[in-house]
């Protein structure tokens, strides 16, 4: 359907990309992957036709369009959502606009006129048309998109301009779905969802009838949609027939394989020097010296993908805050006429780990810079405990850095201690790596500002973090790093974020804020997700926030009424069930992988031979490779179908239990 063949962009001796091929299946779901400047985004922007290769060609068939959705810079202007959104749909507002001229020109003819008859025709024609648009449905799929996206309706007739960076990009995205490209590319479309409008762009990815191109940090929403990756690095695209999670161990035991194969180069090219320089200069040697040193010309090194240095990072030391961390009673918040929060009561101890969720306008940001003192309320008392020392981060603290300083300079400022020794390598978890660290703040992006502000906040000492979107500008690494030294952080902290892969492993608790108040499920967002769809009953209406409530009254009163020793009888049987119930399942996975090793491994080898002109002219026994590799495609695709299936069936049976 699309196809790039031999792409190169070229910057002095250093090729970001060095005659890169690939194609775009009809239906595929393609995650690209790759470290910060590989190229990510330049290479959607060739697809899109936005940017242009120094050489090489895109080729698609005529009939192929393609939606790009940047990371940022857009902005809408000078219409309403409705009618803004509604201009994706350019063929059936000209063919609507055509059907009232004709009618307007009929009101205006004689009936018996042939005029008027040839005028009912094209009417009729027109009326057909939209009908073949299914146009009369126009109105209910904006609705249906907009609202996915998390606009009410009162958004509707809003002007454009009156919405946020965030919105405008939702606003682009909704225009893009509507219009329903052949190919669609998306670069980091999560960044400004919250986790109900992300769960429902999942569902409608998974459904897209068309091919996907997806540029993403959030490793859930990549390993849910896509079951392809494309790895740039070294000016090279490598593909991997599966999701994130298989794409990395992949590339562990490809590059393993790289290693080996590279290892052994080096040892036949050392060899073969040591050869020509022991005998250069002995008359009978000279024809084999010759020999070798054309041999060395000719060789291809392989080359190997610097492996990053692991980065730790540890937060520092702060003193023990008292149990009652922060209390919130009977808070009252409005902007003018809209009310947030009435009679907000919440209550946050130490040690808990809180994931902030909900729908965009519910709270989130308010209650948090309410916790962190930046927000007046208009009644109600909010109240610190014994020795609390809050720390806060939000994308707009970026902004109140000195522009005057560099990148240095500004964690320098306020790190203590030892860690002042390893202000460099932190500075390279959040991406400022070389030089970068002696860059001006004056002359940063957004987004670098954005990590910046975060590390400074990670380097100051203290006992409560308050963090809004933290991962919004950060790669894999990044966010990683991040996320062990929230591991291993021995304080509280409350984060608003999107990023389910993120919080799991490091939350207990999910405080769900809705229009007018607060849930709190103890447990990571994936046992929050699961029980809010155990909440729905038959007809689809959530349970009331009463039983809902009961519930986990009993279930605490439970917990406390069974002894510590028969509790930790009864977790471990559970354990023990649940090992039997996926051990099967594992080990079939982990006979597949191996299958699937074994048959890419040789179908490689095929690719190889038959990358030779002469293989065709070896009659049957090039018959016979060919029809094997076309049964190694077929075997293939269903290893991974059934790989895809485990997979799902493990996560589901782990996150159920």
């Amino acid at each position: 359907m699309l196809s790039a063949k031999d792409i190169t962009i070229q910057f002095g001796e250093r090729y970001l990309f060095n005659e890169v091929s690939f194609t775009v299946g009809a239906h595929d779901r393609i995650g690209l992957v790759g470290s910060n400047g590989a190229g990510k985004t330049t290479l959607l922007k060739i697809l899109a036709g936005i940017s242009h290769a120094d050489s090489g060609n895109i080729n698609k068939a005529r009939y192929v369009t393609v939606g790009y959705l940047p990371q940022e810079g857009i902005a809408s202007s000078g219409r309403t959502l409705y009618k803004e959104v509604e201009s994706a749909f350019e063929d059936v507002i000209l063919v609507r606009e055509e059907l009232e001229e004709a009618q307007r020109r009929m009101e205006e003819l004689d009936p018996s006129t042939p005029d008027f008859m040839d005028t009912l025709e094209v009417f009729g024609e027109l009326q057909l048309k939209l009908q073949e648009l299914d146009a009369f449905r126009m109105k209910s799929k904006i609705e249906q998109v907009l609202s996915g996206l998390g606009f009410s309706q009162d958004d509707f007739e809003r002007q454009t301009e009156e919405f946020s960076g965030g919105w405008q990009m939702r606003i682009e995205m909704a225009k893009l779905l509507l219009k329903e490209p052949s190919v669609l590319l998306l670069d980091e479309p999560t960044n400004h969802l919250d986790i109900e409008s992300l769960q429902w762009l999942d569902e409608k990815l998974q459904g897209y009838n068309g091919a996907v191109v997806l540029v993403s940090h959030d490793r859930a929403f990549l390993d849910s949609i896509t079951k392809k990756t494309w790895s740039l690095a070294l000016g090279k695209l490598d593909e991997y027939s599966g999701n994130f999670t298989f794409y990395e161990k992949e590339r562990a035991a490809r590059r393993e394989q790289q290693l080996n194969a590279f290892r052994n180069q080096q040892q036949q090219i050392k060899q073969t020097e040591q050869f020509i320089e022991r005998f250069r200069y002995k008359a009978t040697k000279a024809r084999q010296v010759q020999s070798r040193i054309r041999q060395l010309e000719k060789i291809e090194q392989i080359e190997i993908e610097d492996e990053e240095e692991e980065i730790h990072f540890h937060f520092p030391q702060a003193r023990q805050s008292g149990s009652i961390v922060v209390e919130f009673k009977d808070i009252r918040k409005s902007y003018g006429t809209k009310h947030v929060f009435s009679g907000l009561n919440y209550t946050i101890e130490r040690g808990d780990r809180i994931a902030v969720v909900g729908v965009n306008g519910a709270g989130k940001s308010t209650f948090v810079r309410m916790l962190a003192g930046v927000e007046p309320y208009d009644s109600g008392e909010i109240s610190t405990g014994y020795n609390v020392a809050p720390s806060y981060f939000a994308q707009h603290q970026a902004e109140e850095l000195d522009l005057s300083s560099d990148v240095l300079g500004i964690v320098d400022s306020v790190a203590t201690g030892d860690i002042r020794t390893k202000l460099r390598t932190i500075l390279g978890a959040f991406l400022f790596r070389g030089d970068d660290v002696f860059k001006r703040v004056a002359v940063l992006s957004g987004g670098e500002k954005s990590r910046l502000a975060l590390a400074k906040m990670l380097l100051q000492p203290a006992n409560l973090l308050i963090m809004d979107e933290p991962t919004n500008h950060l790669d894999m690494r990044s966010k990683k790093v991040l996320q062990e030294a929230l591991q291993e952080y021995e304080g509280t902290f409350v984060i608003v974020s999107h990023d389910r892969a993120f919080l799991d492993p490091i939350v207990n608790k999910v405080a769900e804020f809705s229009h007018g108040g607060v849930r709190t499920f103890t447990g990571n967002v994936s046992d929050y997700l699961f029980r809010k769809k155990q909440e729905l009953v038959g007809d689809g209406t959530p349970l009331s926030r009463k039983s809902e409530t009961r519930r986990q009254g009993d279930i605490e009163k439970a917990n406390v009424e069974i002894p510590a020793k028969e509790r930790r009888r009864l977790e471990a049987e559970k354990r023990n069930v649940l090992s039997k119930r996926l051990k099967p399942l594992r080990d079939e996975l982990k006979k597949i992988e191996l299958e699937i090793s074994k048959m890419e491994g040789r179908r490689k080898e095929i690719e190889v031979m038959m990358a030779d002109p002469e293989f065709y002219r070896r009659g049957e026994d090039a018959k016979n490779v060919s029809i094997e590799y076309k049964e190694l495609e077929s075997g293939l695709e269903n290893k991974y179908f059934r790989w895809g299936e485990l997979t799902e069936e493990i996560d589901s049976i782990s996150a159920s239990s």
